[in-house]
């Protein structure tokens, strides 16, 4: 995993710490600042970008755009629900790049803490699944010889618990 060491953010107020940006995600701080004294468990998933996706090789490059001004009002709903479904979290990071990343370097950071590791690692598991399921933030793979259309990142069943990408029913 590429992480650049020199990078750091300021430190949020609250017991969240939510972001989409540009450049090189530090990992490191994230998976430090969940830890607090009232912490015995702190679980960091870090999403990179692979050189494979499916059937296709060759893959060496991944861009990602995003609804900026929708995307942390939506980490925060995620956020807010990872603490309904855990009560037990005590903090909790959410993060995503945008822009051109290469092979390797972090494209998502889900970090959780909690007093056991039960709850830190089913929390963190719930909130990747939860990010990737209702941020809108889209992914472009290239390969050699070619690239995809901009598409949504797959998700799992059972999430999107504020139906942001439901169809609407139509009134008959």
């Amino acid at each position: 995993m590429t992480v650049d060491a020199a990078a750091t953010w300021p430190l949020p107020r609250g017991a969240d710490w939510l972001a989409c940006a540009p450049g090189r995600l530090p990992v490191e701080q994230a998976s430090s600042w969940v830890v607090t004294p009232a912490t015995g468990a702190s679980v960091t998933f870090v999403g990179t970008a692979r050189d494979h996706a499916g059937d296709r090789t060759g893959v060496h490059q991944l861009e990602y755009e995003a609804y900026d001004e929708q995307v942390v009002p939506v980490l925060a709903r995620v956020a807010a629900a990872t603490r309904t479904r855990f009560p037990d979290v005590v903090r909790v990071a959410l993060w995503h790049r945008t822009g051109t990343l290469e092979i390797s370097e972090a494209a998502v950071v889900v970090a959780v803490s909690s007093a056991h590791r039960d709850a830190a690692f089913e929390a963190a598991r719930w909130a990747i699944d939860e990010v990737k399921a209702t941020a809108p933030i889209w992914k472009r793979e290239h390969w050699t010889g070619g690239h995809d259309d901009w598409g949504r990142c797959d998700h799992r069943a059972g999430h999107d618990v504020d139906g942001l990408h439901q169809t609407p029913a139509v009134a008959s």
